[in-house]
């Protein structure tokens, strides 16, 4: 196998709840490493997801794909009150911009 566990998405964050620096991956959400220091975390949480692809890939099961491996459009659906909407519309016209320009704008 190739060094696929290389392309998914980590972080390492801090447990209060547990006292130890936690590895997550993005793409198998139900995963997670505990470890005292944060590179600890890192190696623990990519040694157990390639772990994982190997059982799933001798299982003949699909793998997740890596976020980074994805197409995005730039382009997703929100759904909001008419009140938030309207309120939305008015400060786009008070601004001069498209009402898309203003959400993008608030994303960043």
């Amino acid at each position: 196998m190739t060094k696929t566990y290389d392309r998914y998405t980590y972080r390492v964050t801090w447990s209060g709840e547990d006292g130890e620096h936690v590895g997550l991956c993005a793409e198998f959400p139900g995963l997670s490493w505990l470890d005292t220091s944060p590179e600890k975390a890192l190696v623990g949480i990519r040694r157990l997801v390639k772990g994982c692809l190997r059982d799933m890939q001798k299982n003949q099961e699909d793998m997740p794909e890596p976020l980074a491996l994805k197409n995005y459009s730039g382009k997703f659906m929100v759904r909001v009150p008419p009140e938030t909407h309207r309120l939305l519309s008015i400060q786009a016209a008070e601004s001069g911009v498209s009402l898309n320009r203003l959400i993008a704008g608030k994303l960043r």
